[in-house]
């Protein structure tokens, strides 16, 4: 396994550094929990807006291992909840994810009045990436 190599990150903001769809997968009581989620990828991580007390929330809180699917894409990480997506600490990313987001962020489905609506980050630790052929092994934690 090697470094995210400048090839492997080149990629992964073409394809995630925007509004990507990926697959989430959480434990539960030694099984297996997956759903689509919308994510934005940067710097070896993806990020969610996501409501608090939902069941990915509240597994992650359990137990903070998960795993990622997308585009030719699987990596293996640790969830962490970043807490109200409207605190002032999470201003410059919110916007980033707004940004991202833009096509549906206003569609009425998330309420940033809501304390509950907080960011998900997903701090990516390895990861197998296909691009044309050639496969990258990544470790994003070296």
């Amino acid at each position: 396994m090697e470094k995210l190599s400048p090839q492997a990150q080149a990629i992964l903001i073409e394809r995630f550094g925007k509004d990507s769809l990926i697959a989430l997968a959480t434990v539960e009581n030694g099984s297996p929990q997956v759903r689509t989620v919308n994510a934005y990828y940067e710097d070896g991580s993806f990020y969610i807006i996501t409501y608090g007390p939902s069941n990915k929330m509240r597994q992650i809180q359990q137990n903070p291992a998960v795993a990622i699917a997308g585009d030719w894409f699987t990596a293996h990480g640790t969830g962490e909840n970043l807490g109200f997506a409207g605190k002032e600490e999470n201003a410059g990313l919110l916007q980033k994810l707004k940004r991202a987001f833009a096509s549906w962020i206003d569609n009425g489905h998330t309420d940033f009045s809501d304390q509950n609506t907080c960011i998900l980050r997903v701090r990516l630790s390895d990861g197998v990436l296909f691009s044309h052929g050639t496969r990258y092994d990544i470790d994003f934690t070296a």
